[in-house]
């Protein structure tokens, strides 16, 4: 018996015949920060140690990607975004976390892990070029506090702490982080930071673009090679969906759903003030066409 939440945190793999369990990999044993790693897992082929391999890559909240073997669940490797602060080491071998247990909630003192428990990343979903190997990653910045509840209270957290919202110790007043990584190479090839937070998540393109949102109602493309600013357009509200893109009768269009009301705005904004919300909810589909002809991004909406 042990306190380690076995299947929280964790990756599993079904037979989808039999609905039996045929491999489980557990990310990090016993949360008790609200850090779980339940995002996309992206099945993807890349060379490990000389060898190409069948991987699922999937990143928890805490900003680390951990990679496993497909058909066995076998660790692989992992790619730390950098700024989380709460796990101090990583088993190459087994991918088993080693958390500061100077971090771990404490009843009687407040105690500072980064990031918050709203995520470095959240459910904003990544995106991959499997051309380049990079995954590019909606993030933010941002630290919380565990603070003791008190008497006759139960706490936010089941260790018996609230939580509350900080800028991290060295921040420069820039919380929204898209960052690409390479895979392959498993470091970081770019990132662009900005003040907003990071909202409706990242679409990759085949032609080299990388389009992005946030909650200062900006929507943007990059180069996905450098990261430098292509396009960008700003909406009637804030953005809460990954972007897509379609053609139709040989045009092509990306779209994105904007709405007030997801997670970023509500957990995230109380750090940035003066960009204002949305005073009235509303919900609507925004849709960019690209001119005829051109290998750049979108000009005009409709």
């Amino acid at each position: 018996m042990t306190n380690d939440g076995l299947h929280t945190e964790t990756t599993i793999a079904l037979d989808p015949d039999t609905g039996k369990l045929k491999w489980h990999f557990q990310h990090v044993r016993n949360d008790q920060w609200d850090l779980d790693w339940a995002f996309e897992r992206e099945i993807l082929h890349l060379p490990v140690n000389g060898e190409m391999k069948k991987l699922v890559v999937t990143g928890g909240k805490v900003g680390i990607f951990d990679a496993l073997e497909a058909a066995t669940g076998k660790y692989a490797f992992s790619v730390d975004m950098g700024p989380q602060t709460l796990i101090s080491a990583i088993d190459p071998k087994t991918g088993a976390k080693t958390i500061d247990r100077a971090l771990l909630p404490d009843r009687n003192h407040v105690v500072t892990v980064c990031p918050h428990g709203g995520g470095g990343r959240n459910w904003m979903p990544t995106a991959y070029n499997p051309e380049t190997q990079v995954l590019f990653v909606p993030a933010q910045e941002t630290c919380m506090e565990l603070v003791p509840a008190g008497a006759g209270e139960r706490g936010f957290l089941s260790t018996g702490v609230n939580i509350t919202m900080h800028p991290r110790p060295d921040s420069d007043g820039r919380f929204g982080r898209l960052q690409a990584i390479n895979l392959e190479q498993r470091k970081t090839l770019w990132e662009d930071r900005q003040r907003a937070f990071q909202s409706g998540g990242v679409l990759a393109t085949g032609g080299g673009v990388v389009f992005a949102a946030a909650t200062d109602r900006w929507f943007s493309a990059y180069d996905d090679a450098d990261g430098s600013l292509l396009w960008r357009a700003r909406l009637a509200d804030i953005p809460n969906a990954p972007p897509i893109t379609h053609a139709v009768k040989g045009k092509q269009y990306v779209a994105i759903v904007v709405g007030y009301g997801e997670s970023a705005p509500s957990v995230f904004t109380v750090l940035t003030p003066e960009i204002p919300l949305p005073i009235a909810r509303s919900s609507s589909i925004w849709v960019f066409a690209l001119p005829e002809g051109a290998a750049s991004p979108p000009t005009t909406a409709h």
